[in-house]
């Protein structure tokens, strides 16, 4: 496993939760990134009123990774609530995630760091839709 600097991703993901806009759950959620190239990219959830158009923490931090242009990949996450204790990332952002980091992703939870592939095992993913082309 890669020397990773888990406790500086999660205050940097502390850090992005007190800025999420939150008005209805009242729910933050701060994440943060470790890229290929060494940086750091963080994201917070943004409410909507129509529920259905909240945007996730993790999107956010994969939509900065590429307007940003903070690396390609990711290969270490972290993810917090409003209180910096860990949280695991739903099963649509493991998917988004799995996109953007692949299998030997390391995600902090919990109950230690565990890869994407631990997360996510057998996951979809760009090489499947290579193999129907």
């Amino acid at each position: 496993m890669p020397d990773i600097d888990w406790e500086g991703l999660r205050a940097a993901a502390r850090d992005a939760a007190t800025r999420a806009y939150v008005p209805y759950s009242k729910f933050p959620v701060g994440v943060a990134a470790l890229t290929d190239t060494g940086a750091t990219v963080v994201g917070a959830n943004v409410e909507n009123a129509s529920y259905g158009l909240t945007l996730c923490a993790e999107c956010a931090l994969v939509s900065k990774l590429h307007t940003d242009q903070l690396g390609s990949r990711l290969v270490a996450f972290t993810c917090v609530d409003g209180n910096g204790e860990i949280l695991a990332p739903c099963g649509r952002c493991r998917q988004l995630l799995f996109e953007h980091g692949g299998r030997a992703l390391l995600v902090e939870t919990a109950g230690g760091v565990v890869t994407m592939e631990e997360m996510l095992p057998g996951a979809f993913g760009p090489e499947d839709l290579e193999k129907v082309q």
